[in-house]
């Protein structure tokens, strides 16, 4: 699979046109996907949507809890969304109607990319996994239903010859909060959460006392789930003491974010809510450290994966990115 190209997407996005009305009302109030109390999408979109209210006349915007990417862009095809926070693999999902879109294509265009989200697979010592291949038997959660983690679980799982049918005593389907809940009262093993670092349901398993946390390795992934997804998945390093108690780096396996509208939103909107939020990025790092990768040199067209929304390019050229 290659990321999708322009022109391809352009008429995915014909198959599902929003109504106009809605975008109407999106003037006055508008939704912001963002995703569980555990991850860094929520906090995000909290700041997101007091700027945008505080900065565009007659709008009120909300952060919304969600499941996370998937459900974000299914949202956002039913116009039950407006402004999406969601990983690219997901994006890509969307536009071209395929994996849990079944044949649904959402018009999705991205109007910013923001930081990197890290797959962590997580354990601790007294479970005996240090390997993807040492889970086989083990009982897991692959993230919530919908969820961009457990799109991407699945896909690691696949990349490493699992077979999550039949290769695990359990498959659980649980938030990060609820399965760092889960390891603490011995129901799961390991679990598997993609997000931005550091995540707050990783510290909190981390803080436990008597827990040793244990990151597990999977970089070594990445040849088997490019070939197989396409160029969306590349590897990086969580970094040692990222949480407590880590005393060694994750070589780990990463995808882009980005923020998703439709094609059909009205241009001076995308212009505006572009033009709030990076008056107050230096806000937004500040109240989680992820947003300090939304620079001018992140917004770039392979990043993004999906077609930028005709008015999100001109912004991002008129402010100096090359969009390369």
């Amino acid at each position: 699979m290659t990321l999708l190209s322009r022109r391809g997407a352009m008429g995915a996005g014909l198959g599902l046109l929003g109504s106009s009305a809605a975008f109407a009302q999106a003037a006055q109030q508008m939704s912001i996907a963002t995703g569980t109390t555990g991850g860094v999408y929520y906090p995000l979109g909290g700041a997101l949507a007091n700027y945008l209210t505080r900065g565009i006349p007659g709008l009120s915007a909300t952060a919304e809890v969600t499941a996370g990417s998937t459900a974000n862009f299914q949202l956002l095809g039913a116009s039950r969304a407006q402004l999406v926070f969601g990983q690219v693999d997901a994006a890509v999902d969307s536009v071209r109607g395929a994996g849990p879109f079944r044949g649904r294509m959402v018009p999705t265009r991205a109007i910013a990319v923001l930081y990197t989200n890290r797959m962590h697979i997580v354990t601790t010592a007294d479970r005996n996994i240090r390997t993807v291949a040492d889970l086989k038997g083990k009982r897991v959660s692959t993230g919530a239903p919908a969820s961009a983690t457990e799109l991407f679980a699945r896909r690691v799982i696949e990349a490493a010859g699992l077979d999550i049918a039949k290769d695990f005593r359990g498959v659980e389907r649980l938030s990060p909060a609820e399965s760092t809940n889960a390891i603490r009262d011995g129901k799961i093993d390991a679990y598997f959460f993609v997000s931005g670092v550091p995540t707050s349901a990783v510290t909190d398993l981390a803080a436990t006392p008597g827990t040793t946390l244990v990151m597990i390795d999977h970089a070594d992934l990445v040849g088997n789930i490019v070939r197989e997804h396409g160029p969306v998945y590349f590897a990086e390093t969580i970094p040692a003491g990222t949480y407590p108690g880590q005393t060694a780096p994750n070589q780990q396996l990463s995808v882009a974010n980005i923020l998703g509208m439709r094609a059909d939103v009205p241009a001076e909107l995308v212009r505006q809510i572009l033009t709030v939020l990076w008056a107050n990025r230096e806000d937004w790092a500040r109240v989680h450290s992820a947003a300090r990768d939304f620079t001018l040199a992140q917004q770039k067209t392979a990043a993004a994966g999906v077609p930028w929304h005709p008015a999100a390019e001109a912004y991002w050229k008129g402010a100096g990115a090359n969009l390369v």
